[in-house]
């Protein structure tokens, strides 16, 4: 049996009842099977794979706190540090009652490759709650942020594990747990990114993973011939980065026509109106049906059908697993000319083989959301140099870092005789810059 093949084993072996995890590993060790080959006597001597696949450490805890009726509600905690052989662990905490061990494993794995691949010196790392923050009040919310981080702030620092923001966690919530942070350690630091501009936040930092994920896709169609301006774009979720994928995709000439959310799904045919997008959800925290009631040329849909809009490009944006098979048989039929990830793993294995198979551009989130990841490391910088920089400096930092994550897993692709798989090629540039720091740095 291969060493990539044992490796999967293990893993499936050891962590019992993970399937996302699972999935992650599977897909990363498949792709680098023609690198591992090559060096297959070394790294198993090392046991490189089982170190890269094992978690540096896993935190979980308990997490009481007390609802405004006064009754005390128990949450978990979680933070897998995954990997800190290029830096400081890195990687958001995600606040969703789907929350397990699972999931922060198979994101803490991710991060790891996609952190790499920005070139900025950030290991791996993931965490997050089971806690739910909708229809939970703003003191609610404080109560629930304070006592996770009461516990949390043993763990993390700004040259150890600096979290950030994900799914149910803003700039409310961050807000909370760096006051909670600062409070019990006595130090004012860059510990937690995602903050406030008042206390040492980024510019540009709400908008890069949507603004990154068109810059690495625009630079996927440029590089393949095709203009994106004119195109048809259909965008799943209605958070953060769909709102300003959708933002940064009509500013560079292209129309978005749809957005979802957990209930349904909205088609607008003469494209979707960002401002009021913004104010459906930043501001009220309402449902898509809020949206379409107040734009006559908006359909609103239950239920999921994102995918059965004939476009030109699908931005998957919402969650994990969202675009199955099928999905992907409704976009080819439809004649869709790319995908790219803004989500963690939004697209089932068997959906992105079919989309490869069947001559689809497909940009892996790992690439395409990195820039999320990428304005965090550079509010990390900014805040070690006591500066802030301004809009235009960020966003120009974040698409060069984009535009060079395009051609590093482009080029990779092309040397390990897989031109075009962009897949494979993310994953083994950025499995490569880990495994020689891992290599450098002795069996730890």
């Amino acid at each position: 049996m291969s060493y990539v093949d044992e490796v999967i084993d293990l893993v499936v072996e050891k962590n019992p009842a993970q399937p996302e995890f699972h999935q992650a590993v599977k897909e990363v060790l498949e792709s680098l099977r023609v690198v591992v080959e090559q060096n297959e006597e070394a790294y198993r001597k090392d046991a490189l794979l089982e170190r890269l696949v094992n978690p540096e450490r896993q935190l979980m805890f308990r997490v009481p706190w007390v609802d405004d009726k006064g009754q005390v509600h128990v949450n978990t905690g979680f933070r897998v540090q995954f990997n800190s052989a290029i830096g400081p662990y890195k990687g958001g905490l995600r606040l969703h009652p789907s929350v397990n061990l699972g999931i922060i494993k198979f994101l803490g794995f991710e991060q790891i490759f996609k952190n790499s691949l920005t070139g900025l010196p950030i290991g791996g790392g993931k965490g997050g709650s089971d806690f739910d923050p909708k229809g939970k009040s703003d003191r609610e919310i404080m109560a629930f942020c304070q006592s996770f981080m009461t516990e949390l702030s043993k763990y993390i620092g700004a040259d150890t594990d600096v979290p950030a923001g994900d799914i149910g966690t803003g700039a409310r919530e961050i807000g909370y747990m760096f006051g909670q942070y600062k409070r019990i350690r006595g130090v004012y630091e860059g510990v937690l990114t995602g903050k406030g501009l008042s206390y040492g936040g980024s510019l540009a930092r709400t908008e890069a993973t949507g603004y990154g994920l068109l810059y690495l896709t625009n630079e996927m169609l440029k590089c393949n011939g095709i203009d994106i301006a004119g195109k048809t774009v259909a965008i799943s979720g209605s958070g953060n980065v769909a709102i300003y994928a959708c933002q940064k995709a009509q500013q560079l000439g292209a129309k978005v026509v749809t957005v979802s959310d957990s209930t349904g799904w909205v088609y607008d045919k003469e494209g979707i109106d960002v401002a009021l997008l913004k104010e459906v959800k930043e501001v009220k925290r309402a449902r898509l049906t809020e949206y379409a009631a107040n734009r006559p040329s908006a359909e609103y849909h239950d239920g999921k059908g994102v995918w059965t809009v004939k476009v030109d490009i699908a931005l998957p944006c919402a969650t994990q697993n969202e675009l199955d098979l099928d999905d992907a048989k409704a976009l080819v039929a439809n004649g869709v000319i790319a995908v790219a990830e803004g989500a963690n793993m939004p697209t089932t294995l068997e959906a992105t083989k079919y989309l490869q198979e069947n001559k689809v551009l497909f940009a892996p989130g790992k690439a395409a959301n990195a820039g999320g990841v990428a304005t965090s490391a550079l509010e990390m910088s900014q805040n070690s140099e006591r500066l802030s920089w301004t809009f235009e400096e960020v966003d120009s930092k974040l698409q060069s870092i984009m535009v060079n994550i395009f051609h590093n897993l482009d080029d990779a692709a092309k040397k390990y005789g897989a031109e075009g798989d962009y897949v494979v090629g993310a994953n083994i540039a950025g499995f490569l810059k880990v495994v020689d720091a891992m290599t450098a740095q002795g069996i730890v």
